[in-house]
């Protein structure tokens, strides 16, 4: 019997507003799409959360018996710094500071974020496709959505027409925004003389002639606009319409609104049947933010080089201390709860390190209020993880599994006052929701691949620093590693080799 027929799942729908049981399109296939990076910059611990998030979800589904076809992009051209698609591109720009290729930052960047998915424990997707593996796709939904009178052509650009989609569609329904608001609060924006409504936004953009990047299609070389990625990646591997689509909250309004406009424009349909979306995290009560200066990146987190922080943190207790909140919740960073997080972690590594040790005897006389505690217990696992992924309340049930599994360890509990098969399954379900669901693993100093990845992320970094010119920032590192054991080998070219004392 496949588990998700005994505990159904239901998803809180951002689209409706309601949780509601999941029944997807065509089960037990279930086609799941999450918005990825724009590979401009290293990845920060906001980014990690939703990809954590949905990281969950794609392996819960699994683990329960569905299909699961997951596709989470690379935004690797088109995303500008503002939604409305106007101004700089984030990818040229960093081009240009750099003085490399966009390809270059787009493979850099690209790699680094691979590397922090590894140590974070986060898999891989089922499919990863690139804005710029699908630009002939995208022309064709541009035109589509032209020849269906949603869009219009200024000086090679194309724009959505939201009054025109809005006279037969509903613009707004997935963030509760309308068109009036939207109106009203708009502001002026570079080449808004082009666009009909300052609200249409740009499904294809003409570039001046010193953009690197750039594509031909019918309306002039130009690149497709951000939104429309999105659509025409997911169309393309998951069909015209599909069962989740994920993302941070951020992206609500308007990538995923606009999402929905385009794909209805082009198909007649709307894409996507649940929309999930992660909440934000925050940095001692204040939203986390570049400017100030309470924006982790990762490596700051491993070596406690942050000024928020106290010490250093090991990446799995990070993916505990996210697992603590349900993803739609706020969730705030403290030293305080990355220490809480660090010794709940421990906590249930140490009771999985004993349960693995542990060997049913034979069978005495049955107590059936422990057999009957030990299936509660598994059964409230699954109901936890079906009640829209709660992993907050799912890590309550197996702390109080670690509970049961210290007694048997100490032998306040006989382990044979309960049949072999009841054993079987409750630990079955303790190792399968620790490591398969939560993702969770051993966090080991003396894992060679993860602790060599790390000390590359740093070199690379350092490196960066030295071209940049911020020598400061270059010998903090090496003094940082140094002090951890170490010893970086520099040639004059830079860093060629290192030893670990």
């Amino acid at each position: 019997m496949d588990l998700f027929k005994k505990y159904p799942v239901s998803i809180s729908n951002t689209l409706s507003g309601k949780k509601e049981k999941f029944e997807p399109l065509n089960p037990p296939f279930v086609g799941m799409y999450s918005c990825g990076p724009t590979v401009y910059s290293e990845v920060h611990l906001g980014n990690l959360r939703t990809f954590t998030a949905f990281d969950v979800v794609f392996r819960y589904l699994t683990h329960i018996g569905y299909k699961v076809r997951y596709v989470r992009n690379i935004t690797d051209a088109g995303h500008l710094t503002n939604d409305a698609g106007e101004g700089v591109d984030r990818i040229e720009e960093r081009a240009r500071l750099e003085q490399l290729e966009p390809m270059e930052i787009v493979q850099k960047y690209t790699i680094g974020f691979h590397e922090v998915c590894r140590i974070f424990n986060i898999l891989p997707p089922t499919i990863e496709p690139t804005a710029t593996g699908h630009i002939v796709e995208q022309i064709e939904m541009v035109k589509k959505i032209i020849e269906n009178g949603y869009a219009y052509e200024v000086n090679g650009s194309v724009y959505f027409d939201v009054n025109k989609f809005s006279e037969k569609h509903k613009y707004g329904e997935l963030s509760g925004r309308n068109i009036e608001e939207l109106m009203d609060g708009s502001r002026a924006l570079n080449r808004q003389d082009e666009k009909r409504n300052p609200i249409d936004f740009a499904i294809w953009k003409g570039v001046p002639p010193n953009h690197i990047q750039r594509w031909p299609s019918p309306w002039g070389e130009g690149i497709p606009g951000w939104h429309l990625e999105c659509s025409a990646m997911g169309t393309k591997y998951l069909g015209k319409q599909f069962d989740i689509h994920g993302g941070g909250m951020d992206l609500k309004f308007p990538h995923h609104e606009c999402e929905i406009a385009q794909s209805v424009g082009a198909y007649g349909i709307a894409p996507v049947r649940y929309w999930m979306h992660s909440n934000m995290l925050t940095v001692n009560g204040e939203k986390m933010s570049k400017s100030k200066g309470n924006s982790f990146l990762p490596h700051e987190l491993f070596t406690g080089s942050h000024p928020l922080l106290t010490k250093a943190y090991a990446p799995m207790a990070v993916r505990f201390f996210m697992l603590q909140s349900h993803y739609s919740s706020t969730l705030d960073f403290s030293n305080d709860a990355l220490n809480a997080a660090e010794k709940g972690y421990r906590k249930l590594m140490n009771a999985l390190d004993a349960l693995k040790e542990l060997n049913h005897p034979k069978t005495t006389a049955i107590n059936e209020s422990l057999k009957n505690d030990l299936d509660r217990l598994v059964d409230e696992c699954y109901l936890s993880m079906s009640d829209d992924f709660n992993t907050a309340k799912t890590l309550a049930v197996l702390f109080e599994m670690s509970a049961r599994i210290n007694d048997f360890k100490s032998g306040n509990q006989d382990l044979g006052a309960i049949d072999s098969n009841t054993f079987t399954h409750f630990k079955n379900t303790y190792i399968n929701f620790i490591q398969e669901v939560l993702g969770l693993r051993e966090d080991n100093a003396q894992d060679e691949q993860l602790l060599n990845g790390l000390i590359q992320m740093l070199i690379d970094i350092r490196k960066k620093a030295r071209t940049d010119k911020n020598f400061a920032l270059s010998d903090e590192i090496r003094d940082d590693l140094k002090a951890m054991g170490v010893q970086l080998k520099d040639g004059k070219d830079g860093t060629i080799d290192y030893e670990i004392e």
